[in-house]
């Protein structure tokens, strides 16, 4: 693999640059304003044709942009590039996952996901950790392991596309949720049960689209989950803190540092959820404190007024 390229200035998009440099790779970073090389053989740029040189292209932005970003890229695109998006995001009631515009708009049919526990200053600064990548196309994640894969990153792949990007997207909403809980000063009890019932109300979701089971307990899931209750700092737990304060929901982002996917999603999950006839109490009720349709104390009584099952 001769080049790079990452499509996204953020921090996220920043990470993944100095992580494919830092194992070799000659590395393009597009941003739509000139900002600041990072260390290692990274070259920034602001001309989005020049991603072109690149064999495999990471899509580094939050879902809302995405659309309009590859079909602006896919100008520059082929067939013979590989497309692979980093966000934790879904569009519309429909959970539309963003692999499906990926194909949509751009000339580009091998195309996948990238998910797990990985956060922008741990990827950054070279700590041990891993990553899955969903794709119906061995030779992307392949692509995706030579690229940033090394001794500190382990890269797995998987062909479960659709489970990859509706856990991790879930698993974003949760996190949110968990550091809310926190922010209103409840222990370990109340993040195991938000965590697991999380997880399970995932797994219903994401059968309900063609998803694989398993996938949800994997690092696209509960291995996620588990670094965001760990406490790896990333802004979908920070907003949620910053949220349970009772500020007010934009101050909140702004305070977080970064677009919070798991925010915008809640209400199309649970749209999608009533439609399906499936439970989604976790988040019905994060959805109604973000709306300010509900307190966080009057949801806290409903999830635990509902009636008990079977695990």
């Amino acid at each position: 693999m001769s080049r790079v390229a990452v499509l996204g200035g953020g921090s996220f998009g920043r990470a993944l640059a100095i992580q494919a440099a830092r194992v070799g790779r000659n590395v393009i970073l597009w941003s739509r304003a000139a900002r600041e090389a990072p260390p290692g053989n990274v070259r920034t740029t602001t001309n989005l044709a020049e991603i072109a040189e690149a064999e495999l292209v990471f899509v580094a932005a939050p879902s809302i942009h995405v659309e309009a970003l590859a079909r602006e890229a896919g100008q520059h695109l082929d067939g013979s590039h590989l497309l692979v998006h980093v966000s934790r995001g879904l569009l519309g009631d429909e959970l539309t996952p963003l692999t499906h515009v990926l194909r949509s708009v751009t000339p580009c049919r091998r195309v996948g996901v990238l998910a797990g526990p990985l956060v922008a200053h741990a990827l950054a600064q070279g700590e041990p950790g891993g990553g899955i990548v969903g794709s119906l196309f061995p030779e992307v994640v392949e692509s995706v392991r030579e690229a940033i894969g090394g001794p500190m990153l382990r890269i797995y792949g998987t062909h479960d596309v659709v489970g990859v990007e509706i856990a991790s997207a879930m698993v974003g909403l949760f996190a949110l949720a968990i550091g809310y809980a926190q922010g209103r000063g409840f222990g370990p009890a109340t993040t195991a049960i938000l965590a697991t019932r999380g997880m399970a109300e995932a797994a219903r979701v994401g059968l309900a689209c063609g998803a694989v089971e398993r996938t949800f307990s994997g690092l696209a899931g509960f291995g996620d989950l588990l670094a965001a209750v760990a406490g790896d700092a990333r802004p979908e737990s920070a907003f949620g803190r910053v949220l349970a304060e009772g500020v007010p929901l934009a101050d909140a982002a702004a305070r977080a540092g970064a677009f919070v996917e798991g925010a915008a999603i809640a209400a199309h999950v649970t749209a999608f959820a009533q439609r399906r006839d499936l439970e989604a109490p976790i988040s019905a009720g994060l959805a109604a404190i973000l709306s300010g349709t509900a307190s966080g104390a009057t949801v806290l009584g409903q999830l635990m007024s509902r009636p008990t099952r079977g695990e």
